[in-house]
């Protein structure tokens, strides 16, 4: 696994909308934070444009984004916000260049698109905030990117919720979005968990829609050898007029349960306020005990 350089003070970031649009206004409380941080900003072709839901067309957002892979002077890549579309582009992208000479990729959502599928080619990504999501971020939770970004440690200590699988895990942490992992399965981009760590967390779904795809990453052999599954928001969650009769933790144990790996639930990181730095590709120690679930990312 390729882990990009980490940033120094000086160092440029792109923005560019791979899915919804995001406009330059938007932008500001993003760029006001990086340079915080002694970084440069470059403004992507697509911040601005508006083509329905999205950030420029297929073709537009492909440019784009194509250009800052390209780009030696720039660092790493912070895709503006999520929805819908990046899945739309990701077959016309050219990542010969960028497998060479790799930089970060950040957010969240729907760019587990790009995380699983740079997790293929052997890259690590930062599943992070976005700019879209900058404004309402916690001070704590930016501070988790800025570490990340500049190479410094990275350790998670948060409060046990009582109905965890106890256990202690090392492998690589690779996930994102469950809705857009279930959607990968069987292209190119679908992820290898065999013998690593699996993160899920999702938005805005039916419950009986969490159990169909649970229940199709299961059979599509994601959990045979998995060593540990890390379940973080499961926000905003729906029920039928008659109910499912399981709420996501009961869906989600059902199956875990049937296999030998430690599982935690409600991780701060997702689409919540509390959405800590992810680094996937990156080995961890992932620990579930009776009073503490503890995360740590390997030097």
């Amino acid at each position: 696994m390729k882990i990009p350089p980490y940033l120094k003070k000086g160092d440029t970031v792109a923005l560019v909308c791979t899915a919804r649009k995001f406009f330059p206004e938007e932008a500001q409380p993003a760029i006001d934070l990086l340079k915080s941080w002694g970084l440069e900003v470059k403004l992507g072709k697509t911040i601005g444009l508006d083509s329905c839901q999205l950030g420029g067309t297929d073709a537009e957002r492909t440019a784009d984004l194509q250009e800052m892979l390209d780009d030696d002077n720039v660092k790493a890549i912070w895709c503006a916000r999520g929805g819908y579309g990046t899945v739309r582009i990701i077959d016309t992208l050219d990542f010969t260049r960028f497998k060479k000479h790799p930089k970060w990729i950040m957010g969240f959502s729907d760019v587990t698109v790009l995380h699983s599928h740079l997790n293929t080619l052997g890259i690590a990504t930062l599943h992070s905030i976005m700019p879209f999501t900058v404004p309402k971020a916690p001070d704590e939770v930016k501070e988790t990117l800025r570490k990340a970004l500049f190479g410094e440690s990275l350790k998670y200590v948060v409060p046990a919720k009582g109905y965890e699988i106890k256990g202690k895990a090392k492998g690589q942490l690779v996930g994102g979005n469950l809705s857009i992992l279930y959607s990968l399965l069987g292209s190119k981009s679908s992820l290898d968990t065999d013998g690593k760590i699996l993160f899920i967390e999702d938005l805005d779904e039916y419950l009986y829609h969490i159990d169909r795809m649970m229940q199709n990453l299961k059979r599509n052999g994601y959990f045979e050898n998995l060593k540990g599954l890390i379940v973080g928001s499961m926000t905003d969650m729906h029920d039928n007029e008659i109910p499912f009769g399981q709420n996501e933790v009961g869906i989600i144990m059902e199956i875990a349960k049937k296999y030998n790996f430690p599982v935690c639930f409600y991780f701060p990181a997702g689409h919540q306020k509390d959405n800590r730095t992810l680094i996937l590709g990156k080995e961890v120690e992932f620990e579930v005990n009776s009073d503490e679930i503890i995360l740590e990312f390997k030097k």
